[in-house]
């Protein structure tokens, strides 16, 4: 199923869809002129954003079309501290194209796996095969890098293996393939039409709470994203100066990187430094090295730069180049936030909120020097819709109402790929994409999320929120890490149980924890079990695997 919208966003009310309850919207009289009590639908307190109109126009070629003088190096290896530059990097990606289709023998249509790790040649890869349009997911290619060829070319799959930190030119005869596309003539490629509408990306969703599905992106989406998140954030934090300098850390194959770094920061002109992999004192090192000015990060990376920065003062004065730190793609404790604030007061600090299914489009953290809103996960983003559904009724529901929040504009995924049930249950007739987390939105048009909706434990009739758990028992001195969740019982239904990290050390017990849980919260919440562990399991944006956990559970009764 493909939803098709416009950019002025005139949607007809479903028939089908039940109207506001009265007395539910009479709840708050003076209703914001950004929220609608006639149709429990929710605008961007943000003006409109005109998004190109050309119908024949590729993400690719959007991307380059914005004029900049470019910093010297648009991509730096942390490590090495190799770099392309601007200009070589539209040329390589040109040479890519070229090679793919002359060279590789491509055809339009083709899929082309890219299985790789944070690299400076990543954007170079997934823009040159962007210019190809999907049929479906059979690849008939592989990027990857070296240690990931062996178990490709068992399943039959042509590799392209991709350098890490080798400088262009290197005659290194494992990359020679990969030289020869970024080397290839671009004069001899055939012409391709593209369209918006076409597909130009299928990624994996993280899965974290079931089967992860393939989520279809066209360049209609990706361009949303470039503008209605990257962009347009750039220019209402007047961070679209040049000199600005972004730290790449998360991964680019998660929607989050993929439509910052790949994409959108290279419309800016900024200079990323990508990072393979996490290590903190890595970290701290670069940001001091290439005078880091942003690091959008997840919250485990928080946790830990937070910790390493309240052990180590010379760390916070190696970090004192920052100008802005924001955390997405999963929930953060307040205690987190708070401990970070303290640790680095001159960075500002924001959240954001996305899926892979909105193109990581969503909302995106304001702060203000009258306002500082740490715990919100931001304002609704411009050319977006919204709404807040009680999940039992169906029911729209006004500002400071909890319900699951729904959303609707130009980044909402194509659909589910070779998946209608899936599509038609998560994109309803009118193009709303149900999002399965529980929000509220405030008089001030700030979004709080609260849960997801999946994971709400139902204990003899009443919603228990993991999440206020773990806000609770984080807060324990002698816990590090934490997660909720829930398991049968066959009286009560579900009850809420508690994975715990204990410090080093640490001889705290169950009833400790049980104890210290039901001293904070009402009697129904409280935890009923404890399973102490090593660590909690993590996708690598930072969300908690709860499969991974209800196995464990289930492997342990």
């Amino acid at each position: 199923m493909t939803i098709t919208l416009n950019n002025n966003f005139n949607y007809p009310t479903s028939k089908s869809q039940k109207t506001p309850n009265p007395e539910s919207l009479a709840t708050q009289k003076n209703h914001p002129e950004w929220f609608s009590p006639e149709t429990g639908i929710y605008h961007s307190t943000y003006p409109c954003v005109n998004l190109p109109s050309d119908p024949f126009l590729d993400v690719v070629s959007f991307i380059f079309s914005h004029s900049h003088n470019g910093v010297s190096s648009a991509l730096v290896d942390a490590s090495s501290g190799c770099s392309v530059s601007y200009s070589e990097l539209y040329s390589f990606v040109r040479s890519m194209t070229s090679g793919l289709l002359r060279r590789m023998g491509i055809s339009q249509g083709g899929v082309a796996l890219i299985l790789l790790s944070n690299r400076i040649y990543y954007p170079v890869v997934f823009s040159g095969k962007s210019r190809n349009r999907f049929a479906d997911c059979n690849a008939c290619l592989a990027f990857a890098g070296p240690e990931k060829v062996d178990a490709l070319q068992a399943l039959g799959v042509p590799t392209i293996v991709v350098p890490e930190n080798v400088k262009l030119g290197s005659k290194a005869e494992a990359f020679s393939e990969f030289y020869k596309l970024m080397f290839s003539k671009v004069d001899q490629a055939p012409r391709l039409v593209l369209k918006q509408q076409d597909t130009a990306a299928i990624l994996y969703s993280s899965g974290t709470t079931g089967g992860s599905k393939v989520v279809v992106l066209t360049h209609r989406n990706l361009i949303a994203a470039v503008e209605l998140f990257v962009r347009f954030e750039a220019s209402q934090y007047d961070y679209t100066s040049l000199e600005n300098v972004y730290l790449a850390i998360v991964p680019f194959f998660h929607i989050y990187g993929l439509s910052l770094y790949v994409m959108g920061l290279l419309s800016l002109g900024s200079r990323i430094i990508v990072m393979k992999k996490f290590d903190v004192d890595h970290v701290v090192k670069s940001i001091d090295r290439y005078k880091v000015t942003h690091f959008p990060l997840v919250p485990p990376i928080l946790a830990a730069l937070t910790k390493k920065v309240a052990k180590d003062v010379t760390a916070a004065h190696g970090l004192r180049s920052l100008k802005q730190v924001a955390s997405g793609a999963a929930p953060l404790s307040m205690k987190i936030i708070e401990d970070f604030v303290r640790a680095l007061p001159h960075a500002d600090f924001i959240q954001g909120y996305g899926l892979t299914e909105t193109t990581a489009v969503g909302t995106r953290g304001f702060n203000t020097e009258r306002f500082k809103n740490y715990s919100s996960i931001g304002l609704l983003a411009p050319n977006m819709q919204a709404k807040v559904v009680d999940w039992k009724t169906g029911t729209p529901l006004p500002p400071n109402n909890s319900g699951e929040l729904w959303l609707r504009g130009p980044a909402i995924m194509k659909e589910y790929l070779n998946n209608a049930k899936a599509t038609m249950s998560k994109i309803d007739e009118d193009g709303w994409l149900h999002t399965g987390d529980i929000v509220f939105f405030n008089k001030d048009g700030y979004i709080y999320i609260h849960d997801r909706l999946k994971e709400i434990i139902k204990y003899k009739g009443f919603q228990i929120s993991p999440a206020e758990l773990e806000a609770v028992l984080i807060n324990h001195p002698e816990i590090v890490d934490i997660s909720v969740t829930a398991a049968m019982d066959e009286e009560c239904g579900e009850v809420p149980v508690a994975f715990v990290v204990r410090k080093n050390g640490s001889k705290l017990s169950r009833k400790a924890v049980m104890d210290y849980v039901a001293g904070h919260v009402a009697p129904h919440k409280k935890v009923r079990k404890v399973v102490f562990t090593s660590s909690i399991p993590k996708s690598a944006a930072g969300k908690i695997l709860r499969r991974e956990l209800r196995n464990l559970l289930t492997s342990r009764l």
